[in-house]
């Protein structure tokens, strides 16, 4: 029995807390199992279990091998799953939770063609802005549309979004269009509520952020409505490029304060934990990320 055995071995034992318990999973004698852990506390010269009649205990130099073993198991168990990959195709099922406006007009047409493409594989996607929690819903991938991560998110970029400031033209016709972001104050401003204050608006000027307030007469926790709402001559909104395209093309909204931009937001891909990434999950990524460069 090589070295990585025995590391399995020690592992398992101390997730059972018995060595007989062990031996019965892997079909072996309990003697063999013991010799086992056995040999390896010999060859570190540490006592890795404290043994007594009752239950076996973890040392603290058993506690600390216990987590280096299970990161050495994974890296080999994830280096032999992507040698086998290369000849798999994917199949399994993949619950996406996507960004419900961003969802529908940038990333549905990708994972449709992803469907159409590997047609083993099962998609189940739920269009929501509010932020899911992957492990209690049982989600195994989440797009993300945010200038900033949580502490411990485990996340790859696949994308950016600008954020334009804009208004109708009929409203700038009436109320005067603003040269600076202070100038803000002084109109009426449509917020967006869903991940941050709606009446304060941030900007780069001179290098550097700057937070700005404003009077904010509608407010949503949907950029649709609110950039329908500055198209209908209702006042200035602060909308991602993906949501106020349309708008711009038809001459129904016009940039304002481009000398001054808004912080971009990134487009990520949030997985529940850094271990090993289904073969299916991952493929998904990279279709999303290349769909997004290429769009």
């Amino acid at each position: 029995m090589d070295r990585l055995d025995a590391m399995n071995l020690f592992v398992r034992v101390a997730e059972l807390g018995s060595f007989s318990a062990a031996a019965q999973q892997f079909g072996l004698a309990r003697s063999v199992v013991t010799r086992q852990v056995a040999a390896l506390e010999t060859h570190l010269g540490v006592k890795l279990m404290a043994r007594s009649t009752r239950r076996l205990t973890l040392t603290s130099g058993g506690t600390a091998y216990l987590e280096k073993c299970r990161v050495i198991l994974n890296l080999v168990e994830a280096a032999e799953t992507d040698v086998a990959e290369e000849r798999l195709t994917p199949r399994g099922n993949i619950r996406i939770s996507l960004p419900l406006s961003y969802g529908l007009k940038r990333l549905a047409p990708v994972l449709l063609d992803f469907s159409q493409r590997y047609p083993e594989v099962a998609l189940e996607m739920d269009y929501t802005d509010r932020r899911v929690n992957l492990i209690e819903e049982g989600v195994d991938l989440s797009i993300r549309i945010t200038r900033r991560l949580e502490a411990g998110d485990v996340a790859r970029k696949i994308g950016s979004s600008r954020m334009l400031v804009v208004a109708a033209p009929e409203y700038l016709a009436r109320h005067g269009q603003p040269e600076k972001p202070a100038e803000l104050a002084n109109h009426i401003c449509l917020g967006y509520t869903n991940g941050g204050s709606a009446q304060i608006w941030q900007f780069m000027v001179g290098g550097q952020l700057e937070n700005f307030h404003v009077r904010s007469r509608i407010n949503a926790n949907n950029g649709e409505v609110l950039a329908e709402a500055a198209a209908q001559g209702l006042g200035i909104t602060c909308q991602p490029d993906f949501i106020t395209g349309s708008f711009l093309a038809d001459g129904r909204l016009k940039t304002i304060l481009t000398e001054y931009p808004a912080p971009e937001l990134g487009i990520y891909a949030v997985l529940s934990s850094n271990r090993h990434i289904p073969y299916r999950v991952r493929v998904l990524m990279n279709t999303l990320a290349e769909g997004l460069a290429a769009d």
